[in-house]
């Protein structure tokens, strides 16, 4: 079953990368404010394919397919 934390966890991160990157900008620090935004996005999409894997396997498991 898919956990509710999951989903307070993504948008935890979403909201920190925001007031990082925004912050960075601020203080001229547009191509770090870059890197700090694409790095979350690779955390976030990460946890989000982990979430798909465990979809299909629980999807496999109930149809039994193989």
């Amino acid at each position: 079953m898919i956990d509710i934390s999951i989903i307070f966890k993504l948008a935890a991160i979403g909201i920190i990368i925001t007031v990082v990157c925004q912050v960075l900008k601020k203080s001229d620090r547009d191509d770090v404010a870059t890197v700090v935004s694409i790095v979350g996005l690779v955390i976030a999409l990460t946890i989000a394919v982990t979430m798909i894997g465990d979809l299909f396997n629980v999807l496999q498991e109930l149809f039994g397919a193989y």
